[in-house]
C-alpha cells in the first residue's frame, strides 16, 4: 500500500520548471512569430495601396489626357512633363484626324464607300458621314477592295504596306499632316494599279484634247490662268464636257478654276468660277444627270457663278466623245 500511495503521488508531482535558457528561447520565438505575422500583414497592406496608387494614376492620366484632346490648348489641366511629348502627339493625330474627315464630309460624293480604320470611321460619322457608306478595315475587312475611296492612317498604311499604293490605291486626292501621322486619301484602283494608272493617262490625254478644242471655241473667253489649266489638261472633265454644252447654247466666260485637295498636286480640278449667271444656266445645271450634276452651286457677286464637283474625279468620261 505505502508504495502504491508513493506512485500516485509520483503521478500527481508538478513536472519539472523548464530552465532559464528554455523560457528564453520559447519567449523570443513567441514575439518573433507574433512579429512577423504583424510585418506580413503591415507588407500586404502596403502593396494593396500601392496597387490602388497606381490605378488611380492610370485613371488620373487618362482623364488628363482626355481633356487636352478635347478642349485644346484652353485646358488648364497640369500634366508632368515627360507626358507632354505623347500628349502632343495623341493631340496632333487628333486635329489631322478631324481634318481629313471634315474635308471627306464635303468633298468626297456621298454615294461613294470610303474604307477607313476603326478609329477613321468614328470620326467620318462624328461628322456626318453615314454608317452605310464606310468599310471597316480589320479581320471581317482586310482589304480595301470595293470601296471608292481609302483613308491611309498610320494604321493602315502599316497595315497594307506597299500594297496600299501598288496594288490598292495609286492616286492620293488629298493629304492632310506630316512626317508619320499624316493622313492621305486615295482613291481605290477597282481593276489594279496598273490599269488605275494607264486610264489616268488616257485620260489626262483626252482633258488636253478637249481642252484645246475649249480654246478655241469663238463663244468661249478665257482668263489667263484658266488658259494654262485648259491646256495642261488639269480641269476635270466634267467641268470640261459641261463647258462644251454651255457654248453651244450662249457665250461662256471662264474666270478661274480651282482645287480643294491639300497636298495632292496632279488631280484635276474641280471646281470653276464662269459666268454669266442667270436662271438659264441655273435650269442647265440642275437639269443635269449623274455623274454631271455639280456637288456646290453659288453666286459669286452679280454676275458670276461658282461651281464644284466632288471626289474622286471619274475616268474615261471623254472616251469617244466628238468635239
Amino acid at each position: 500500500m505505502a508504495e502504491m500511495a508513493a506512485h500516485g503521488r509520483a503521478r500527481h508531482a508538478r513536472p519539472p520548471e523548464p530552465s532559464w535558457p528554455t523560457v528564453i528561447a520559447t519567449t523570443v520565438r513567441l514575439w518573433l512569430e507574433r512579429r512577423v505575422g504583424i510585418d506580413v500583414r503591415i507588407a500586404r497592406a502596403r502593396r494593396l495601396l500601392a496597387l490602388a496608387a497606381a490605378v488611380v494614376a492610370v485613371l488620373v492620366t487618362a482623364v488628363v489626357v482626355d481633356a487636352i484632346v478635347q478642349r485644346g490648348p484652353a485646358s488648364n489641366a497640369v500634366v508632368p512633363r515627360k507626358a507632354a511629348p505623347a500628349l502632343a502627339a495623341l493631340r496632333a493625330a487628333s486635329v489631322t484626324r478631324g481634318q481629313a474627315a471634315a474635308w471627306i464630309a464635303g468633298q468626297v460624293s456621298t454615294g461613294a464607300i470610303v474604307a477607313c480604320d476603326p478609329a477613321m470611321c468614328g470620326a467620318l460619322q462624328a461628322s456626318g458621314r453615314l454608317a452605310g457608306s464606310l468599310l471597316r478595315l480589320g479581320s471581317a475587312a482586310p482589304d480595301p477592295l470595293g470601296s471608292d475611296v481609302i483613308v491611309a492612317t498610320p494604321a493602315v498604311r502599316s497595315q497594307f504596306g506597299s500594297r496600299l499604293e501598288n496594288v490598292y490605291a495609286p492616286l492620293m486626292i488629298a493629304s492632310f499632316g506630316a512626317g508619320a501621322e499624316r493622313i492621305d486619301v486615295r482613291a481605290t484602283a477597282p481593276d489594279g494599279a496598273a490599269a488605275y494608272e494607264s486610264g489616268l493617262a488616257a485620260d489626262r490625254r483626252a482633258r488636253i484634247a478637249a481642252g484645246g478644242q475649249l480654246l478655241g471655241n469663238p463663244h468661249i473667253k478665257v482668263s489667263a490662268a484658266a488658259r494654262a489649266a485648259l491646256a495642261a489638261g488639269r480641269v476635270d472633265t466634267r467641268l470640261l464636257a459641261m463647258f462644251a454644252a454651255l457654248a453651244a447654247q450662249q457665250p461662256v466666260r471662264i474666270v478661274a478654276f480651282g482645287d480643294r485637295s491639300p497636298g495632292a498636286s496632279t488631280v484635276p480640278f474641280r471646281s470653276a468660277v464662269f459666268g454669266p449667271a442667270g436662271e438659264q444656266i441655273l435650269s442647265f445645271l440642275h437639269g443635269q444627270q449623274p455623274p454631271y450634276v455639280p456637288d456646290h452651286i453659288r453666286a459669286v457677286g452679280r454676275s458670276l457663278l461658282s461651281i464644284e464637283f466632288d471626289a474622286p474625279s471619274p475616268l474615261g468620261l471623254l472616251a469617244g466623245r466628238r468635239g
